[in-house]
């Protein structure tokens, strides 16, 4: 899937769930939770020893699962998580290097910008979806208007993460910088432990729910 595709996915779902599995077996049923909320995309981090597998199993088991690896940080990470089946990459900073990596392995890959200097680095290296992180602790949607202003006319997207929860993602999802929102209030880990799959559909499925009102221009 290029990223135009990527892309166009993720502004019509919105909300990107971003999770922390401890448990490869975890995976599975925790893809489908999200699913049955209506979330089809998902950044797995790589925090874990299991991360890499719980990728493979959700690619082999949930295709219908738009399934991305996070906390990619070297150039090795991309070529081990491009050969498990990720369909995008995400980085918490702008690296060079991995960059260069991600266009070599045919990976859409999204850097984290929080800086004027990281978005035109970004730029540089022909990436236009950015990961605005940590973003609510930087500033905010309002900082990230600011920042982002010069750099608008290039068709910049970005997804905010950090910080971000029911409480104040429908701000960011009403502005037209924003492709998606990223969070792990969806999923949070202890929950994943818990295997607690029904309360990871709900929450799945407020989020969803508040999307469709946005964009059928209902919400208030």
């Amino acid at each position: 899937m290029n990223t135009e595709k990527i892309m166009t996915r993720m502004q019509h779902t919105g909300v990107i769930a971003v999770l922390v599995v401890d448990r490869a077996e975890d995976a599975v049923p925790l893809a489908r939770a999200l699913l049955a909320g209506g979330v089809d995309l998902m950044e797995l981090t790589l925090r874990t020893p299991v991360a890499i597998e719980a990728l493979r199993r959700i690619v082999g088991e949930v295709p219908e699962m738009l399934a991305g690896m996070g906390t990619v940080i070297t150039p090795a990470q991309v070529r081990d998580v491009a050969a498990a089946g990720a369909v995008f990459g995400v980085a918490p900073g702008t690296n060079p290097r991995v960059i260069r990596a991600a266009t070599e392995a045919g990976l859409p890959f999204a850097p984290g910008v929080v800086t004027p200097s990281d978005v035109e680095q970004a730029l540089e290296c022909a990436c236009r979806l950015l990961k605005f992180f940590p973003a609510e602790s930087s500033g905010g949607l309002n900082y990230l208007k600011y920042m982002a202003a010069p750099f608008l006319h290039l068709n910049v997207r970005f997804i905010p993460l950090g910080g971000l929860d029911m409480t104040n993602i429908e701000k960011y999802l009403r502005e037209p910088i924003i492709q998606a929102v990223g969070g792990s209030w969806i999923a949070p880990r202890e929950l994943i432990k818990q295997q607690a799959w029904s309360r990871i559909t709900e929450n799945a499925r407020q989020a969803t729910q508040l999307v469709q009102r946005i964009h059928s221009g209902s919400a208030q």
